[in-house]
This record gives C-alpha cells, structure tokens and sequence, in this order.
C-alpha cells in the first residue's frame, strides 16, 4: 500500500470519530497499522486484494507462530527463573597461602581425671542405696560427665536435675589441662608450647582445644551471649582478613589466623598428644582411646560429635589436607539469596553469631528447637541470660529434639509451613571454605623412640603418646564458583531471537504496536479538534434569535 492508502485511512479515522462512530475508527487505525507493520504477516489482514481465505490461512498461521514462540518463550522464562546460577571451576587456580591453615579441634577422649572422679569405679558400684553413700560433690561431678559420655550409660539412673548452671565449670574443674593433653607442638618447622597455639573452646564433646579459631568477639555476637562462662577463650585477632573477603594485600605472613606458604608437612602442624595410663575409662567414652579431630573453618564454631577423624593412642596419624572453597561472582548479589541459593554474611542476620556459615545457622536452628522441645539447652549451645541450661535428667530431650530436627524436612515435604527446619533458611554461605583430608597412620613406638634418646619419663608417670601431623597435600588447589549461568541478557537475547524466527518481530516492532495503541489514536484525536476547529472558523455557527412575547 501506497502513501495515499495511509492518508485515506487516517482521514476515514478522523472522519469517523467525528461521527461518533467509535467502531469504524477503531477499525480504521488497525487497518492502517496493518499496512506499515513490520510485522510479518500482519499486512494481509486488512489487504482488500486479499480473498476471506488467504485473510484466514494468514490468521491462523499467524496464531500459530505467536503460540509456537510464546510456549518456546515460557521455557526460557522457567529456566531463567529456576536455573539462573553455575557452579564451575575457576579459570586459576588459588595458592593455599591465600586461605587460613584449618581450624583444629582436638577433644580427648578421657573426660576426667581418675584423681577428681573415677567414673568406671562409681558406675559399677551404681544402684538403689549408692545414692546415699556418695557425697554431693561426687554426685554433681558424675551427673556433668553424663552429659558427654555415651547417652545410653545412665539412661535408667535417676540423676533428678532439670537444669545445671554449673555443668560447665564441673567439667572444667575434673577434665584433663591443655598443657598435659597437647605434649609438645610444631608449627611452620618451630617448636613451641602448644599454649601458645591452642586454647579452650566449649563444644558438645566438652572442653576441647582448638588452634587457628577466630575470637569469641569476632565470632560471636557476645552481647546477646550469658555471663556465665566463655565459649572459645581465643584471644587473638583477626582484622586483616574475614570469609568473603580473604587476606587484605597487605597482610604479612605473620597475620591471624595463620597460613601457610606452601605444602608438605614442613609448612604444617605437628603435635605430640597425651593421655595418662591411670585416667583411661572405657565406660564413659566406650573402647577407642585417645582424641577426636575436626578440621573446620577459623570462623566456624567447632561440632566435634558430628564428623571428626579419629587419633587413637600409640599410632601416628597423618592428615593430608585438600581445601574445597567455594565462591560467588560479583553478577550474582543482585539476585535474590534463594535464586542463587546461597547468602552473603550481611543477608542472613544470626541471633548468637556474626559470621554466617551453614554450619553456624544450623547450630542456632537447633538451639532454637530445642529450646521450643525441652524449655532448656545444651551446655555448648548458644543462649542469652534468660535460658536454662539442661541438666542430666534433659540429655534424653535434648538428643531427641536433635533427631526430630532432622526428620522434618522429609516429615513435612509437602507442608513446608510446618517444616522447623526449613523456616530456619540455612542455606550455605556463598563463599565457603572446607577442608577435605586424606588419612596414613602407622603404630607409633614412643618408647623405643624416648629409650633411644636417653630421655626417662620418670616425671611423667603412665603417659600414652601420639602423634598428629597436618598440612596441605598441594600447594594449589583449584576453586568451584558460583555465576551467573542465564542471566537478563540472555533472557532477551533468547526470547529475540525466537520472536524474529516466528514472526519476525524486533524491539522497534514493539515500540510500533505501543505507538499504535496509544500515541497514534491520541494523535488522530488531536487532529479531529484542528479540524473542527478550522470548520467553525469557516463556517460559524448560525445565531439563534428568540421572538420577544407581547
């Protein structure tokens, strides 16, 4: 269609509206859109050399590619909208000296001294009348010991206590010191004391010994925490480096935590550990002497009983470790936590703790349950002034609360409202750190070695060695990376190219039909005022005379 075409349906437009004939302008503006459309197929709609059939073989066949590319369309919306992340490895690899040497958690497996209680010797004398022979201090020190040996010892005892504020320091006062439990260590090739490396951390396990921690003060949210003890006693500071952010570029080697340059086990940590023959117990702990380990993050609170790695007495255990860190492109923060699926630490605010890990939430959500279940928490979890802490006679609550915990997500897979688990949102961290390791071990012949040496133990009567060594198995390792796998312009892109395939629709063919649909009829109208306008100029309307009545 030509130009005058054009201008013969605006004028049939203009002329219509001014006849109130909505109808035919209407149809007027849409033929006119049909002509100069760019738009393929359209043009035949409104074609008058256009037979009814070939008008409707081009509706059709024009629905059927607006359907075709709409169902194409909604495909690329689902994937954009449920798959819009990637984890790929990163394009170099990352020196270990960029990452903190693992955290490590060491918990003896003797829990008290035979000198403050022997718990072998009062459980087999336990039943109805022992009760009454045993002095309070006794009583109150075997019902904290119950609380970290094995659930089932003292399941049918009646240790009658709903709470126990002073289980902490009961522990405390009978557990085995640092300085005894950690003989001698090597960190980076010099020798030391292990106090200088080690320091007290409260964990379910009890009183444990932690290296490379960050500080309760860097950890934890401590004003929201009770007065009543300390859960890590780490001092050192750590203000040069944090999760997301790693080491600031001009930290030193020297900096907290601590790193190392490279791998092998002459860059690593080497420690002689220590149990006394007279304090072992196979009541309490069952069978295997000797310690637990758990390597975990500098910024995350230690859970031994979850996973840990076994060092029994007169072996040599070595741990080669392999990091597996896990970051988020910068593309991604805009995106919503659950589209990426993970948090940045300023999104997922915690009640007791100021660094965000999964493990960390998770530790909160369980406090938070067991405190709905039991009325009271766990010794080692997190709890303001106002909480209880369970007593002995609570260890069966608090275990089952864990337990339930955990079938919730399978008990309410269709009802999530109900999901404890699931409104507690722990989703993982978006930059995070793991320490996977591979294990050797090998009998360790300390006396032999002592002997040799010429070195007597003569102070230092029923000691039972081993021996842990940890480091990394690479001096690289390579990194996994959350980005952006679909992302808006893709969208756009995809959803392009498919309207140009079926219809052949581009952005300004868009703009066309908005111009179409809103400023051209506003236009038309403008017109239709010009136009009577110009008339009443012309031609005025006649004056009306009314006749005077007499």
């Amino acid at each position: 269609m030509d130009s005058r075409s054009v201008s013969n349906f605006e004028l049939k437009a203009i002329n219509a509206w001014d006849k109130r004939n909505f109808r035919r302008g209407i149809k007027s503006l849409f033929l006119e859109y049909c002509s100069n459309s760019t738009v393929h197929g359209v043009k035949y709609f409104g074609c008058k050399r256009r037979t009814l059939f070939e008008k409707i073989w081009w509706i059709a066949t024009f629905l059927l590619s607006v359907y075709g590319c709409s169902r194409l369309i909604q495909n690329i919306y689902r994937k954009w909208d449920q798959t819009p992340v990637i984890v790929s490895f990163a394009e170099k690899s990352t020196p270990v000296w960029q990452i903190p040497f693992p955290a490590v958690t060491i918990c003896p497996e003797t829990k008290a001294l035979s000198q403050y209680i022997n718990f072998t010797e009062v459980y087999s004398q336990m039943n109805e009348t022992y009760r009454a022979e045993m002095d309070d201090e006794t009583f109150d020190r075997l019902r904290a010991l119950a609380q970290i040996c094995d659930s089932h010892i003292l399941r049918d005892v009646p240790l009658n206590q709903t709470t126990d504020p002073n289980v902490v320091d009961l522990l405390r006062n009978v557990s085995m010191p640092l300085e005894k439990a950690l003989f001698f260590c090597r960190w980076r090739r010099t020798p030391g004391l292990c106090t200088d490396h080690f320091s007290e951390t409260i964990t379910n396990e009890g009183i444990c010994f932690t290296f490379n921690s960050l500080s309760a003060g860097e950890m934890l949210r401590v004003d929201k925490l009770h007065n009543d003890y300390e859960y890590i006693s780490e001092k050192r500071e750590a203000p040069l480096w944090s999760l997301e952010n790693g080491y600031s570029e001009n930290t030193d080697m020297d900096t907290y935590p601590e790193r190392v340059l490279g791998a092998g086990a002459r860059a690593g940590l080497y420690i002689l550990l220590n149990l006394y023959e007279h304090d072992t117990d196979f009541i309490c702990r069952g069978p295997v002497q000797g310690f637990k380990i758990l390597l975990h993050p500098s910024s995350e609170f230690p859970q031994v009983s979850k996973q840990y790695y076994r060092v029994p007495l007169h072996q040599e255990v070595i741990i080669s470790v392999k990091p597996q860190m896990i970051t988020t492109s910068d593309g991604l923060r805009d995106y919503t936590p659950e589209g990426r699926q993970c948090f940045f630490n300023h999104e997922r605010y915690l009640r007791f703790f100021k660094v965000y890990t999964q493990q960390n939430c998770e530790m909160e959500c369980n406090t938070n349950y067991t405190l709905h279940k039991c009325g009271c928490v766990k010794f080692s979890m997190m709890r303001d002034n106002l909480t209880d802490v369970c007593g002995a006679s609570m260890i069966d609550c608090y275990n089952e609360a864990e337990d339930e915990l955990l079938e919730e997500d399978v008990k309410y897979m269709v009802n999530k409202t109900r999901d404890f688990r699931a409104r507690c949102n722990c989703l993982p961290a978006c930059t995070s750190i793991q320490y996977d390791a591979e294990i050797s071990q090998a009998d360790l012949d300390w006396k032999s070695l002592f002997a040799a040496y010429r070195t007597p133990l003569d102070d230092e009567p029923g000691v039972q060695f081993a021996r842990l060594t940890i480091y990394f198995k690479e001096a690289q390792f390579i990194t996994s990376k959350r980005s952006e796998l679909y992302g808006l312009t893709d969208f756009l892109a995809n959803c392009g190219g498919l309207l140009g395939l079926f219809m052949g629709v581009s952005l300004l063919s868009l703009a066309e039909l908005f111009y179409f649909c809103t400023i051209r009829p506003f236009t038309i109208l403008r017109m239709l005022r010009v136009k009577r306008r110009e008339s009443n100029a012309i031609f005025p309307p006649p004056i009306e005379v009314k006749s005077k009545e007499f």
